[in-house]
């Protein structure tokens, strides 16, 4: 039996004891309390998801609703050469080219030379016999005696372009000799060396070129003195010889049958292919900016590597021309010596097209940006300074612009980064990031 100890009641009902006579075990205490706790763990656990949910949603929209970067290019200033040049398709041309006419009315023989063929000086190149009629009227006399005193005057004219062609080409002889002088002691720069040089070999270039206009004069000459009968053959071979007036090659011939022809009628053409220039046609804007001297570098055309130029002439007046776009432009032709030896361009001919680059403007060390970061802003030219992810406008003065570069005299420091074709969404302020 149990029994109760003393100061303790026991319950109404006591569970029975075990077969071995140990006490039944009493129940564990209700769990209540703990279930409570649990359920409240639970609820803030849920409150603080829900929070963090509504946090992120809202995180979420306000990015949604924020405008977003605009999305540009960008580059970099920096300090470094800058050339200012001009590109423009050039064609080769004979210096010293003639054209020989008929100089009398009569019976040409059929021409024996072809186009590229080699003529020397004095060769023979076509034979006119007169017609049936007699050669020389009365009328006919008095202009050939006409002619004959025009040819003489224009002999003595060429004489004396010979003569003062000779006088600049021994004084730019002496001007290179002293200017040699002076650069190898080390008075001198390079450049003025080459500038001497250049012009030593065009007033070369001048004198032999007066020299040939002298020999045509003078077969003018001979040409009316034999049609008056006073030179050349006897009057029984009744028949003029028309000569080349100076060694080359042929380039065209205009009558290769024997006929008829009148007095002036072009016949063949003769011109020394060594003595070869190039004609550029440019825009009058840019041909202001060109001057004698300037240096020319001439590509594409066929040979290995590029060849080099000097500008000889910018012609004094122009022409209008239509562009590939059918607008008529004002172009004036400029026209290019070959420096190289003619070793270096002997395969070019006549009527060659190739491509020329005329160097304006250079400098070593200019702050430099592209072109697309500069834009036309009120009267002047600005930018947009790309800084912390924002585009700040900035005015900036700019200089020389190149093919692709721009000279920056201020507004922008070395080394800034700024946008390249912003377009219309960029703004003072507004947010951007690299594309």
């Amino acid at each position: 039996m149990l029994v109760e100890p003393p100061g303790v009641s026991l319950p109404s009902t006591v569970p029975p004891a075990l077969t071995d006579g140990t006490p039944f075990p009493r129940p564990a205490p209700a769990a209540r309390p703990s279930r409570e706790r649990h359920r409240e763990r639970a609820r803030r656990a849920r409150r603080a998801l829900l929070g963090v949910l509504v946090a992120a949603g809202t995180v979420a929209v306000v990015m949604a609703l924020r405008p977003r970067p605009v999305p540009v290019d960008v580059a970099r200033t920096l300090r470094g050469p800058l050339i200012v040049a001009v590109e423009e398709s050039g064609k080769t041309r004979v210096k010293d080219r003639y054209v020989i006419s008929a100089p009398a009315a009569g019976s040409l023989s059929r021409i024996a030379f072809d186009a590229g063929d080699t003529v020397n000086e004095r060769d023979v190149l076509a034979e006119i016999a007169p017609a049936a009629a007699p050669l020389l009227d009365p009328r006919a006399r008095a202009e050939s005696e006409a002619r004959l005193g025009a040819a003489l005057s224009a002999l003595g004219q060429a004489r004396a372009q010979v003569g003062r062609a000779l006088a600049a080409m021994m004084l730019s002889s002496q001007e290179l000799a002293r200017v040699q002088k002076l650069a190898t002691g080390g008075a001198m720069t390079r450049q003025s060396l080459e500038q001497a040089e250049f012009d030593a070999r065009m007033r070369a270039d001048e004198h032999s070129a007066a020299v040939f206009a002298e020999k045509v004069a003078a077969e003018e000459v001979r040409l009316a003195q034999v049609t008056l009968g006073s030179g050349g053959r006897p009057a029984r071979d009744r028949h003029l010889d028309v000569f080349a007036p100076a060694s080359g090659r042929v380039f065209r011939v205009f009558q290769k049958s024997a006929g008829v022809v009148p007095a002036g009628a072009p016949l063949i053409e003769v011109g020394d292919p060594g003595a070869l220039e190039i004609v550029v046609d440019l825009l009058t804007t840019a041909a202001v900016q060109v001057r004698p001297g300037t240096a020319v570098t001439i590509t594409a055309w066929g040979g290995d590597g590029p060849l080099a130029g000097r500008v000889r002439l910018i012609e004094p007046s122009g022409f209008t021309k239509p562009s590939a776009l059918g607008v008529d432009e004002q172009r004036v032709n400029v026209v290019v010596a070959l420096t190289d030896p003619r070793e270096h361009w002997a395969t070019l001919g006549d009527g060659y097209r190739v491509e020329t680059r005329m160097v304006l403007w250079q400098a070593s060390d200019v702050l430099k940006a592209p072109q697309g970061a500069v834009f036309r802003h009120g009267d002047g030219w600005a930018a947009f300074r790309i800084d912390g992810g924002r585009a700040e406008l900035v005015p900036v003065q700019i200089g020389h612009r190149g093919d692709t570069e721009v000279e920056i005299l201020s507004g922008l420091e070395s080394g800034t980064t700024v946008a390249v074709h912003p377009g219309d969404r960029v703004k003072s302020g507004a947010r951007v990031e690299p594309r």
